[in-house]
């Protein structure tokens, strides 16, 4: 690490005063990158996730091309899950295929505990290479959430609707409340795992929970939430919450002991504020915007940064991940905008 720590999108986290709002995009390592491209011509993301010279390269590679202010660690939020029993494959252009779903107590019961060191160690290793060696910036970590992994469990893969897992969370509350226990467990175990290999924030991510209404959140949701978010409290590491058309639960997050809500692009930042949202604020640009011209671009860029530049607590994100279209040459130019319009 020749050159100095840039810790800037840590003290953001935290709610310091930064000298320009910090940046880097959900999936930004892999997807559009014709590097990326090269290696998945020879490799599955469950192949280069267990190298962990390959994966660093590929988690680093971003930071170098974009010039982000944090990496965020190539991986998959199945990862952890095969060490559980689960067994997993990512299909291209489908996503998580899970052939032994869970339909049973007996299923859940079955589920086995996580021991990073023993079954993940390429992650950890992973990690060390890239904090210890490589990255000038923070590196993010990061785990699925128990609503979001229990919904591909029992589904057996993506879902539209998530009827299969509703129909469980409502039907069988006592095999439900096992099932977040043992993941919550999981994910505690996990994530600890990184902060101690070196990842200096934690993502959590609850893509799928925005299907869920209020009410059922509070009641199925929101107390494991606050377990998980507590333990790691511990840690003294920023934590983030992500979900993907979430609108209506952001003031539930807003009660986590959470550092950072990540907002997908429904909701400006102007709107969370309206609502009463105090956390630090994380993204939001629509991916799909950076499929238009640049004129687009800039222009949807500066509302985001104008509408936080008054409390500051804002780090520049997308509303959800890069997309494989996108030209690294967009996601390098909306960097260095983001960087010089912000700046203080």
């Amino acid at each position: 690490m020749s050159k100095q720590f840039n810790d800037t999108i840590l003290r953001a986290y935290r709610g310091e005063k930064v000298e320009y709002t910090p940046v880097w995009y959900m999936r930004q390592a892999g997807r559009s990158q014709p590097e990326y491209r090269e290696l998945k011509k020879k490799y599955s993301l469950f192949e280069i996730t267990h190298q962990p010279e390959t994966c660093a390269y590929v988690t680093r590679l971003p930071v170098e091309t974009y010039d982000v202010d944090a990496a965020i660690l190539y991986k998959d939020i199945m990862t952890p899950l095969p060490a559980m029993g689960i067994d997993v494959e990512i299909k291209s252009g489908v996503g998580p295929v899970i052939y032994n779903p869970v339909k049973t107590i007996e299923d859940v019961e079955s589920l086995k505990t996580l021991d990073p060191e023993k079954h993940i160690p390429y992650v950890l290793d992973t990690i060390r290479i890239l904090t210890e060696e490589q990255l000038n910036v923070p590196l993010i970590g990061f785990s699925g959430a128990p609503f979001t992994l229990a919904s591909y469990m029992i589904e057996g893969g993506p879902s539209k609707n998530y009827g299969k897992t509703k129909a469980l969370m409502y039907s069988n509350p006592d095999m439900w409340f096992m099932l977040m226990d043992k993941l919550a467990d999981m994910i505690i175990v996990y994530v600890e795992a990184q902060i101690k290999a070196g990842a200096k924030a934690i993502q959590i991510f609850d893509s799928w929970v925005g299907s869920l209404n209020v009410r059922d959140y509070r009641k199925y949701i929101k107390p494991i939430m606050t377990r998980i978010f507590t333990e790691l409290r511990k840690f003294d590491v920023p934590l983030i919450i992500f979900g993907v058309g979430a609108s209506h639960l952001l003031l539930e997050w807003n009660d986590l002991p959470v550092d950072v809500i990540g907002l997908d692009w429904r909701t400006s930042i102007k709107e969370a504020r309206e609502l009463g949202v105090t956390k630090v604020l994380q993204g939001n640009l629509d991916p799909a915007i950076l499929l238009a011209d640049w004129d687009t671009i800039e222009t949807r860029a500066k509302e985001i940064l104008d509408q936080s530049k008054d409390d500051e607590h804002h780090v520049f994100n997308l509303g959800h991940g890069v997309t494989p279209d996108v030209k690294p040459e967009t996601l390098q130019r909306l960097t260095e905008l983001i960087h010089t319009y912000s700046k203080r």
